[in-house]
C-alpha cells in the first residue's frame, strides 16, 4: 500500500479520536505514578520492584497494540519496548547489569531499524559521535577491565540510535535525545561518582523518552528506507 495514502487516514483517525488515545495511554501514566510514589529502594532488589519498574514500558507496548498505527514501524517499536522492559528488570540486580546492557543494546538496534536510514545525514553522525567519545574518555578510568569493551559497544549502538532518531525528527528525535541523556546520567552515577537526584533524572527522562518514541508511531507508515 502506498505510504502516503495509508498515512493520511491514520493521522485523521488519531486527530478525531483523542479520547481513545488518552484512554489507552492512561495505564502508562498510572504505572509511572506508582513507580515514583513507591520509590522502592535500589538496595532492595525483588521481582516486585522489577515489575513496578517495567510496567510503564509494557503499557506502552500494549498501547501500540491497541491503537492503529504504522505497521512494521509499530512492530519494531513494540519489540524494542519489550527488550527495554527486560533490560529494566535485569538492572534491578547488580549481577545482571551486563544482561541489562545487552537487552537495551538490542532495543537500540530495533529502534534504529524502525527509524530507517533516509535521510542519511552522515554529517549528523559525525557530530553525535563526539559526545560518546568524550563521555567514554571520561568514564574509562573508572571502568573495570571487563566493562571496557561492553561499554564501548553500547555507546556505539546508542549513538547510531540517536543519529537515526534525530534524522527522522519529530517525537522520535526528542525521544532518542532524552534516552541518551538518561543513559549518560546512569552511566556516570554508576561508574564514576554519585550524582544528586540521579535516579530521579534517569527514570523521568527514560520514561519520557520511551513515551515520545512510542508516540512517533501514530500516523507513521513505517520505517524510512528509501
Amino acid at each position: 500500500m502506498d505510504a502516503g495514502k495509508e498515512g493520511l487516514p491514520l493521522r485523521i483517525h488519531c486527530l478525531v479520536q483523542p479520547p481513545n488515545i488518552c484512554r489507552w495511554l492512561s495505564p502508562f501514566f498510572l504505572t509511572c505514578s506508582i513507580y515514583f510514589l513507591l520509590w522502592i529502594p535500589e538496595d532492595q532488589p525483588s521481582w516486585v520492584s522489577a515489575l513496578v519498574k517495567c510496567l510503564p514500558i509494557l503499557c506502552l507496548a500494549a498501547f501500540l497494540w491497541a491503537v492503529p498505527s504504522g505497521g512494521d514501524y509499530t512492530r519494531l517499536l513494540q519489540a524494542a519496548l519489550v527488550c527495554s522492559a527486560v533490560g529494566d528488570a535485569c538492572l534491578i540486580w547488580p549481577g545482571a547489569f551486563l544482561a541489562g546492557m545487552a537487552a537495551f543494546a538490542l532495543a537500540h538496534v530495533l529502534y534504529s531499524w524502525a527509524f530507517g536510514f533516509s535521510p542519511l545525514r552522515p554529517g549528523l553522525l559525525l557530530l553525535i559521535l563526539l559526545a560518546p567519545v568524550l563521555s567514554y574518555r571520561l568514564l574509562w578510568p573508572y571502568l573495570e577491565p571487563g566493562m571496557v569493551l561492553p561499554m564501548a559497544a553500547y555507546e556505539l549502538v546508542l549513538s547510531v540510535m540517536l543519529w537515526r532518531g534525530l534524522a527522522r525528527g519529530g517525537s522520535a528525535g526528542w525521544g532518542a535525545l532524552l534516552f541518551a541523556v538518561s543513559d549518560a546520567v546512569l552511566a556516570w552515577d554508576t561508574f564514576a561518582q554519585p550524582l544528586p537526584y540521579a535516579r530521579l533524572v534517569t527514570m523521568s527522562t527514560y520514561y519520557a523518552a520511551q513515551l515520545l518514541i512510542t508516540w512517533s508511531a501514530l500516523g507513521s507508515p513505517g520505517p524510512k528506507t528509501d
